[in-house]
């Protein structure tokens, strides 16, 4: 009987154990949404393909580089802290890079050195945490369209929605002049439709 009770209270504990951990990995990205300061970023997307975790945009940002005093003090794919403010359009700018996280309430995110540029440029490449945008399958071509076609228009301007909070970062939307790709998407299908 007692084998039985313990048998059964382990395997309650590791039920449990595996509904706590995404359960807490959700609740620490919803509370980013929530709570988080936004920043838009610029983009610059691509949409390829990843057979595993589906269709996505990948997306790279104007603002990926600082200039450092010394570059041999970075390491590619170490960890860093990248400081954010804004700019008079109200884009993401970064204010500094530090292998330290940052002591007083400034916004930061966690990222990692994609490459130092040894040309002397002394140019940290940074590569964000949400640099892919995932799409529903059945909007993902039309919305690669679309933004083709707003890069083809000079005039548009493509940034990504990021919540940041205490260096955790959650991209929330991909906007094409204030609007969100994926209601882009949903009223060009619905157009072709009618």
């Amino acid at each position: 009987m007692n084998s039985k009770k313990i048998v059964l209270t382990a395997f309650v504990l590791v039920a449990l154990v595996q509904l706590f951990v995404p359960a807490k990995m959700i609740w620490d990205k919803e509370d980013v949404l929530d709570t988080g300061i936004e920043f838009k970023f610029k983009t610059a997307p691509v949409d390829p393909n990843d057979p595993f975790r589906g269709k996505y945009i990948t997306l790279t940002y104007d603002e990926n580089s600082i200039t450092v005093t010394n570059e041999e003090d970075w390491v590619t794919g170490e960890s860093i802290y990248v400081s954010l403010t804004t700019d008079n359009s109200g884009f993401a700018k970064i204010t500094s890079v530090s292998k330290n996280k940052p002591a007083n309430n400034e916004n930061f995110v966690r990222a990692k050195v994609g490459s130092v540029l040894g040309n002397g440029s002394n140019q940290l490449i940074i590569v964000y945490p949400f640099d892919r945008y995932y799409m529903e399958e059945s909007k993902a071509y039309d919305a690669e369209l679309t933004y083709r076609m707003s890069q083809q228009d000079t005039s548009k301007i493509t940034y990504a929605l990021v919540s940041v909070k205490n260096g955790e970062a959650v991209l929330k939307d991909v906007l094409i002049d204030g609007t969100s790709i994926r209601e882009i998407v949903k009223v060009n299908q619905r157009k072709k439709k009618e």
